[in-house]
């Protein structure tokens, strides 16, 4: 058996190189050929974005004037105060004094009733005047003036709902790097399936969607019982190949903090990772294909293959040829995408990467949170 060891380990590199491969250059080469129009369209449509806020005060005095104040004439900002006890309302009421195009709904505590995110938006759609809806959160801010105008030239003919990109601010530190890498890399993920017409997920940090999605798919009650999944789940089950856009102008860029502690991490991630048992088959199927191939690709190349000399050459060399592969694809999108530095480091974040991928793969198995904020 020994004898036959390094040959089996060096088949499995070989089988994880190839998948590795095809996702690069099947999948994510979409994102690369994609082409962002420069353009600003000529829009009119009636919208509502609408924002979901818990103590939120210090985030919506912050943030709320940029979304309020954009370059678009026909739209209202809904914001959901939903059971907040620091001052938001006073800070609401501010805005609303200046900004007339604001709306408030509130929501007040029921000791036996315990709202949470879903029942919040549902609200808030329910209040919004337009059929054209546009989501974001209270610590979120556009990077433009425009956000509004060019999502919302996202629903055009058969168009539903629109994917956008939310990056994190940069910040001095190693974990303010791995946290943006990974929302980089879960964006092209998640948009090249998209332009593949296999949309799987999207933040509810950048996504628009009409009420006619929401109401016909009965909004969140297919996953009601999870606190997560208001953005991700719903995409999951209602994208179609003839319904979903992308966006991802900078322009349209919604740029939020990034965690600063591992505590606070994870705490977003067991949130965010219990969602994914949710999703269809074959989207956890592919990532998981993805996942479990990349760590097995690192952990092989570091690892089984080190003592075989030999193998260990040809299994570099196969690095050598991935990394070049994704230099080429990666470069146009690092740079739509507005993270070009991490080009340079690839290696070292992409293997950090499905580490963080099977840690938090591990926790949103076995862990859950019992509340949203």
């Amino acid at each position: 058996m020994e004898t036959y060891l390094p040959v089996i380990l060096f088949v499995l590199f070989l089988i994880c190189f190839i998948i590795q491969l095809y996702f690069v250059v099947a999948i994510h080469r979409l994102l690369s050929i994609y082409s962002v129009n420069d353009e600003l369209p000529d829009i009119n449509l009636p919208v509502s974005v609408i924002i979901s806020a818990r103590n939120e005060e210090q985030n919506l005095r912050d943030n709320l004037p940029a979304i309020l104040e954009q370059n678009y004439n026909n739209f209202e900002v809904v914001v959901v105060n939903d059971c907040s006890y620091d001052e938001s309302d006073l800070v609401l009421e501010g805005l609303k004094a200046k900004y007339p195009h604001l709306k408030v709904v509130t929501i007040t505590e029921h000791e036996r009733f315990k709202t949470g995110k879903k029942f919040a938006l549902t609200l808030g759609i329910k209040a919004a005047k337009s059929e054209h809806l546009i989501f974001t959160d209270a610590d979120c801010r556009p990077a433009s003036a425009n956000w509004v105008t060019r999502m919302a030239a996202g629903f055009t003919g058969e168009k539903q709902l629109v994917l956008g990109y939310s990056p994190c601010y940069k910040t001095n530190g190693f974990l303010n790097a791995i946290i943006r890498f990974e929302t980089l890399k879960t964006a092209i993920n998640y948009l090249s399936f998209a332009l593949n017409g296999d949309a799987y997920m999207g933040v509810g940090r950048n996504l628009a969607y009409t009420k006619t999605l929401f109401f016909g798919a009965k909004g969140f009650a297919a996953h009601m019982h999870i606190l997560s999944g208001d953005d991700d789940l719903f995409v999951n089950q209602n994208a179609t190949p003839q319904n979903t856009a992308i966006e991802i102008h900078p322009d349209t860029f919604i740029y939020t903090n990034a965690k600063a502690t591992l505590a606070s991490l994870f705490r977003q991630k067991r949130r965010h990772m219990g969602a994914g048992k949710l999703y269809k088959s074959h989207h956890r199927n592919l990532l998981t294909i993805d996942a479990v191939s990349g760590l097995f690709f690192y952990g092989l190349l570091i690892g089984g293959l080190c003592y075989r000399l030999e193998a260990f050459i040809v299994a570099l060399g196969l690095f050598g040829l991935r990394w070049i592969i994704q230099l080429f694809i990666y470069n146009k999108i690092f740079k739509k995408l507005g993270e070009a530095r991490f080009l340079w480091y690839l290696p070292l974040f992409d293997f950090v990467y499905y580490l963080y991928l099977t840690l938090f793969g591990l926790v949103g198995i076995f862990t859950k949170t019992r509340q949203w904020k």
